[in-house]
C-alpha cells in the first residue's frame, strides 16, 4: 500500500467531513448555543429586573408603613381629642343637670316649708281660739270669730 494514497484519501475523508459538518451540524450547534446565550442573557437581565423590582417594592412598602403610621397617629389623635371633648361635654352637662336638680330640690324645699307654715298657722291658730274659749267660756260671735282668725292667720 501506499503511504501518499492513504494520506491523500484520508485528507479527502476529513474534507468531506469538515463539509459535511459546516454544512449539516454546524449551523444547527452555533443556532443552539445562540439560543442558549440569548436565554442566558435574557435570564439575567430578567434577573436584574427582580432586583430591581424588589428594590422599589421594598422602598414603596417603606413609605406605605411610615405613610400607615402617621395616618394611625393622626386617627389616634383625633381619637383623643374627640374623648377629651366628650369627657368635657359631660362633665358640663353633669354639672347642668346638677345645678338643675339643686334648683328643683329648693324649689321642693321651699314648698314644703310654705306648707308647714300653713299648717302650722293653722294648728296655732285652732290652738288659740280652743285656748281662748276655754278661757272665756262664752260664746262669740261667728262672724267675730271667723274675723279674728283670719287676723290671726295674717300675723302669724
Amino acid at each position: 500500500m501506499n503511504v501518499n494514497a492513504t494520506i491523500f484519501g484520508q485528507l479527502i475523508t476529513f474534507v468531506l467531513l469538515v463539509w459535511f459538518v459546516m454544512k449539516y451540524v454546524w449551523a444547527p450547534i452555533t443556532t443552539m448555543m445562540d439560543a442558549r446565550t440569548k436565554r442566558m442573557a435574557d435570564g439575567l437581565a430578567a434577573g436584574e429586573r427582580g432586583k430591581h423590582e424588589l428594590d422599589l417594592a421594598a422602598k414603596r412598602s417603606s413609605e406605605v408603613l411610615h405613610e400607615t403610621k402617621q395616618k394611625a397617629a393622626e386617627i389616634i389623635a383625633q381619637a383623643e381629642k374627640r374623648a377629651s371633648q366628650i369627657i368635657e361635654e359631660a362633665k358640663s352637662s353633669a354639672k347642668e343637670e346638677g345645678a338643675r336638680l339643686v334648683v328643683a330640690a329648693k324649689a321642693d324645699i321651699d314648698q314644703e316649708v310654705y306648707r308647714a307654715r300653713e299648717a302650722l298657722r293653722q294648728q296655732v291658730a285652732a290652738l288659740a281660739v280652743a285656748g281662748a274659749e276655754q278661757i272665756l267660756r262664752r260664746e262669740v260671735d261667728a262672724k267675730a270669730h271667723a274675723d279674728l282668725l283670719a287676723a290671726i292667720k295674717t300675723q302669724l
